[in-house]
């Protein structure tokens, strides 16, 4: 066999035993969690937002953020770039802060003031290793290049963003985890079309393992026997904000920001939404409602499984667009790119108007979501 391709065998065999060793290792402790939730009676809490009856432990972002952190551990030190290692440790304390703040958000409701401290601080020490968008598009530094230090407040703004963002489409059985695994997948197809397989893939890699993990748990087959919380959709979203800054240290990044906008274009289009929503109606933009994108699609007929395919739909499709205009160039990509936006905001407009559609075809005491 060439030396070639007993590389490619080799990266191949990596991929799968990293793969297989965080589904595993998340399985099991979000097990481990879900006994001890039972036994100490750590269920969620109930607002206007959610749609669960019964009691569901809500601690499962404990067992699968710490799988990952463990697994990120090694790989950034077993990493062949010298774009990781101790450079890397920022991130991971980032990522044990944002996981801190959620699980301390899950016991005990935080003030929205204090949350958004700590994730603050927590992009901080991901821009202060230089882990930043270099550019908007893949055709050069543009935008930045007289302005190169605005990349550091936009990075902040997109790291702290999509730590909310995730939270937000969190309230149908195995709709955040699917979402952010189809995500991942996508960006480490994506990677691997760059550099082969490089650490960035190997991190993408071990995430959507380790949502799959926790998803064991949390598909609606027949329910959920787990949440993630707060703590796991702020790390999830955490992380899903991470990766594409995951460069080799040149000045290129990996996914320049418009791409990671819309590979993301599900939390953060239902996010937009739910700030106008209460900015419009003078209310505070932490409070609950039941006007996200999954609630409309209930209204419209379909169950947590119906809602779960039709959003993961979008999301691949959403995922091949982004990869197919990262590998062609010209006006072509940004033809293709904008093909994803024009998707991803139909999408939700269409639900949208036929959602208000469907409340004026029902009795006025049927309460449902605006």
């Amino acid at each position: 066999m060439p030396k070639q391709q007993m590389l490619e065998l080799f990266s191949m065999i990596n991929i799968v035993v990293i793969a297989a060793i965080s589904l595993g290792l998340s399985t099991v402790l979000v097990g481990l969690v879900l006994r001890l939730s039972h036994l100490y009676a750590w269920y969620d809490m109930k607002d206007e937002r959610k749609i669960h009856t019964g009691d569901v432990p809500r601690l499962g972002g404990l067992g699968f953020s710490l799988a990952f952190i463990l697994v990120a551990m090694v790989l950034s030190f077993n990493a062949a770039e010298n774009y990781y290692g101790f450079r890397f440790l920022p991130v991971i304390i980032g990522m044990f802060l944002t996981l801190l703040f959620g699980i301390l958000d899950d016991f005990k409701q935080l003030a929205p003031r204090t949350k958004l401290c700590g994730q603050i601080i927590a992009a901080l020490l991901v821009v202060i290793p230089d882990y930043t968008f270099h550019s908007l598009f893949f055709a050069g530094p543009g935008f930045f290049r007289n302005l190169n230090w605005l990349r550091y407040p936009l990075t902040i703004f997109w790291l702290v963003g999509m730590s909310n963002a995730l939270n937000f489409i969190d309230g149908v059985d195995g709709l955040a985890g699917g979402v952010s695994l189809l995500a991942a997948a996508a960006y480490a197809l994506i990677f691997a079309s760059f550099t082969g397989t490089s650490s960035a893939v190997l991190f993408c890699v071990c995430l959507a393992a380790i949502v799959g993990g926790f998803l064991v748990f949390n598909l609606p087959i027949p329910k959920a026997r787990i949440f993630m919380g707060d703590g796991g959709s702020q790390f999830l979203g955490f992380m899903l904000a991470v990766l594409p800054l995951l460069n080799k240290g040149d000045a290129k990044p990996e996914l320049p920001l418009f791409y990671a906008a819309a590979l993301l274009m599900i939390p953060i289009l239902d996010t937009t939404a739910a700030v106008w929503r209460r900015v419009r109606d003078h209310r505070r933009i932490d409070s609950p409602d039941r006007s996200h994108i999954h609630h409309k699609l209930i209204n419209l007929g379909f169950g947590a499984r119906g809602v779960d395919a039709v959003l993961y739909s979008l999301q691949i499709a959403l995922g091949v667009l982004v990869f197919v205009s990262v590998r062609v160039s010209g006006a072509l990509s940004a033809a293709v790119l904008g093909t994803a936006f024009v998707i991803g905001i139909g999408f939700f407009c269409a639900v949208h108007f036929l959602n208000q559609r469907a409340m004026k075809c029902l009795p006025a005491e049927t309460p449902v979501s605006e």
